[in-house]
């Protein structure tokens, strides 16, 4: 059974920094691309970025040039870097694969950008 669990949440000011992981389990990591999504209070779940299984990025056109995904082939993780955040950033953020045709998402971890 693929698991996800994401970590890394918590209260940063604005223009602060922040690195989210993602840990998977129960697939070949290194086979699959990733995705990291975001949910904002009272609004629906939005595409942050992506890394793909060689490596390429994709990102939503505002976190482009503020936030960067990674991944470590060896641990099993996936990256979420946040810099220079804003109040707007503020949300749940999720990891997502999809295996055999069906998505797996984590928990997600919480971010709230605040002073």
């Amino acid at each position: 059974q693929v698991h996800l669990v994401e970590s890394g949440g918590t209260l940063v000011q604005p223009g602060g920094s922040l690195r989210l992981s993602c840990v998977a389990s129960g697939l070949n990591f290194r086979l699959f691309p990733f995705e990291w999504y975001r949910q904002a209070p009272e609004k629906e779940r939005e595409y942050v970025g992506s890394i793909a299984a060689v490596g390429t990025t994709n990102y939503t056109d505002s976190v482009k040039g503020r936030f960067t995904i990674s991944r470590d082939n060896v641990w099993n993780r996936v990256y979420l870097q946040m810099n220079n955040l804003k109040a707007e950033d503020t949300a749940r953020y999720y990891c997502k694969v999809t295996y055999r045709s069906r998505d797996f998402w984590g928990k997600g971890t919480q971010v709230i950008v605040s002073s």
